[in-house]
């Protein structure tokens, strides 16, 4: 794969305390990608982070639902996999992990901010309707090739790799970067249907 050039954006998604070890709903191993993202993000023109950032009661929290965590409930687009409470506005569950450097990003963009609608991608929310505008911001930048690294690789990550795809973008997805959270196999799945869209899988060496 080429080096990054002026053309090329690094989206680091959700590495936020909630989804890091000790954090509401955390990644298995987690923070470990943040060294990876540190590296990746001094090689890029345009780095975005992505950040989850509930309102309480968000209508993805199986505390509003009375159900338990990882069930799931029929919203008004359809089922939503619910969550323990996490990265909840203005909480330190919801900031940034203290080691990752994000002096550089040009844009932060907070998603899952509709109290009704989770937002797994960076590019819709989960109405697969309503744009975040990333899209437009992406292009409006020279961008044509995104690279994704962060949190987590079967939810977030995957959602926003197929939706670039979709958008347009040459999509690129850093093994070494990314960790998922793996119910029931999910992770595998994620791969699976992310290399199908034709997103390139890549380490981080291939970059730095």
């Amino acid at each position: 794969m080429p080096s990054p050039s002026p053309t090329d954006a690094l989206i680091l998604i959700d590495i936020q305390n909630d989804f890091c070890p000790g954090g509401a709903l955390a990644v298995p191993n987690g923070d470990q990608v943040v060294p990876v993202c540190n590296r990746l993000s001094r090689r890029f023109s345009h780095v975005v982070l992505t950040q989850d950032w509930h309102p309480k009661g968000h209508a993805s929290f199986a505390s509003s639902h009375g159900k338990a965590p990882y069930d799931t409930a029929e919203l008004s687009y359809g089922a939503q996999v619910l969550w323990p409470d996490h990265c909840v506005q203005g909480t330190q569950g919801a900031a940034f992990h203290r080691d990752l450097e994000t002096h550089s990003a040009v844009m932060t963009l907070r998603k899952g901010h509709t109290p009704g609608i989770d937002s797994y991608s960076g590019f819709y929310e989960n109405d697969r309707k309503t744009s975040t505008g990333l899209a437009g911001a992406l292009r409006d930048r020279g961008v044509q090739r995104i690279v994704l690294a962060g949190l987590a690789t079967d939810f977030c990550v995957q959602y926003t790799a197929l939706d670039g795809r979709t958008a347009g973008f040459d999509v690129v997805v850093v093994e070494d970067a990314v960790r998922g959270i793996d119910l029931d196999g999910s992770v595998a799945s994620a791969w699976s249907a992310m290399i199908a869209a034709g997103v390139t899988r890549i380490s981080s060496v291939e970059l730095l």
